[in-house]
């Protein structure tokens, strides 16, 4: 029976929404962090921001490392090849663990960075320590989202969302205690949501981990391991052939916010603070689009293993739609909510403000934001992997932060020039991307 969009919309969506709130979990944890800061002051607020922003690009490489986990466990289990699942998951395990002690030494050694970025002096003093327990927990975040993508990849995407769920909480109760003091702690203020942090993102990873070797859905891939479970550079070629990419993609995107930033604080403080806000609100509504490219990839992913070329196409169109509802949906509400948002982060009257006027430019490229997340998980669906990466290379780097750039300092616009270079950016890199899908989509 030939697939409708709608009938592909639905399955699709049931496979995403799993993931989609352990993605608004996930980032609930920053929003946390940032949003308790802001409560000691909009200097910690502002500290925070950038511990975040220079944390961005080394963080989504990593998560971009993950995700070639997923999509290669996805294709076997559709050919119903157990030994191949367990195979590029111990394979994949360990390049997600080497990746993550690479980026938390790297971030170690580099945390003086912070002082030569012109900020205020500060805001980098009390950045340097929040950064360092922020980047060491890098490792046990990484290594949960492997396991996260492994289980995901089999379609199994509520166990790890149950466990983001829990620790949210979790984390709010660690900061409360650590942030100001509670129950007899220190009061640690921003190195106490850094300590909240990494002890949150261990147990999450401890738990997971504990039900992937034990639960009967996992058993039996971790049943055939005296075969399969062997490191082989064949295997790990093969995941870096997505994994590369797909953390260009995603690094390329995140590294254009963070270098954003970082030029907005070199304006202010005030203006620092105030683009981490509608940049923490539109970061929110984003991991919506992240869970529905994650479940439109592992659909396609597993229908290009078949080659079943109008299944493909069936999907990507149907998610595609639902992806440009949704953004109208978010631009809606930013624009709705821009003066009561900022308040659940600072009480600043100039930042609340600045920030007000902010989400209403967000806004405007909710719909773009949406569409390109969907078009590149479409593309690592059917392993083209490589020219969205120059695609969005371009959109990000050639087109967004130039025109932002020059808005923000030679048209005099401040940071709300480098919201509009985003704007610019980000519509190119959805159109770029969803041509190409529906183009190739017809090749397979």
């Amino acid at each position: 029976m030939q697939p409708t969009l709608f009938s592909e919309a639905k399955k699709t969506l049931r496979l995403s929404l799993p993931i989609i709130f352990g993605e608004l979990a996930q980032m609930s944890l920053h929003l946390i962090d940032t949003a308790m800061a802001g409560a000691l002051g909009y200097k910690q607020l502002a500290a925070a921001s950038l511990v975040l922003a220079v944390l961005n690009i080394p963080f989504i490489v990593g998560i971009g490392m993950t995700i070639s986990v997923s999509q290669l466990v996805s294709m076997s289990h559709g050919r119903k090849d157990s030994q191949k699942v367990s195979h590029y998951f111990y394979n994949g395990f360990w390049l997600c663990a080497i990746t993550a002690l690479i980026i938390s030494l790297t971030l170690e050694l580099g945390k003086n960075i912070l002082f030569h970025l012109k900020q205020d002096p500060e805001v980098a003093r009390l950045a340097v320590p929040f950064m360092q327990l922020m980047g060491w927990s890098v490792i046990p975040m990484l290594l949960f989202m492997s396991l996260k993508q492994f289980a995901d990849g089999l379609e199994k995407t509520r166990t790890a969302m149950l466990i983001t769920l829990i620790g949210v909480p979790l984390n709010v109760f660690l900061n409360w205690l650590l942030i100001f003091g509670n129950w007899g702690f220190p009061r640690l203020e921003l190195v106490g949501a850094g300590w909240g942090t990494l002890i949150t993102r261990t147990l999450m990873f401890a738990a997971l981990g504990a039900v992937i070797l034990w639960h009967p859905l996992f058993r039996r891939y971790v049943a055939v391991r005296k075969n399969q479970w062997k490191l082989r550079m064949h295997t790990i070629r093969e995941l870096l052939h997505i994994g590369v990419p797909s953390s260009l993609q995603i690094g390329m995107e995140g590294g254009a916010f963070a270098v954003s930033g970082i030029i907005i604080g070199t304006i202010g403080a005030t203006e620092q603070a105030a683009h981490q806000i509608a940049l923490s609100c539109a970061s929110f509504t984003f991991m919506v689009s992240m869970g529905l490219a994650q479940g439109s990839s592992i659909r396609v992913s597993n229908a290009f293993g078949t080659r079943d070329r109008v299944k493909i196409l069936a999907i990507g169109k149907s998610t595609l739609i639902t992806a440009l509802l949704y953004g109208l949906l978010c631009a809606a509400s930013f624009i709705l909510l821009r003066n009561i948002l900022p308040g659940a982060f600072n009480n600043d009257v100039q930042v609340v403000h600045m920030a007000s006027a902010l989400l209403v430019l967000a806004a405007v490229f909710q719909i773009s934001d949406a569409t390109q997340a969907i078009g590149a998980g479409l593309m690592r669906g059917i392993k083209d992997v490589k020219i969205p990466t120059i695609l969005i290379g371009i959109a990000y780097w050639v087109i967004g932060i130039p025109v932002g750039y020059l808005l923000a300092f030679k048209a005099n616009m401040g940071a709300a020039g480098i919201w509009f270079g985003f704007i610019a950016g980000l519509s190119c890199s959805s159109i770029f991307l969803c041509v190409r899908f529906l183009r190739m989509s017809k090749k397979v």
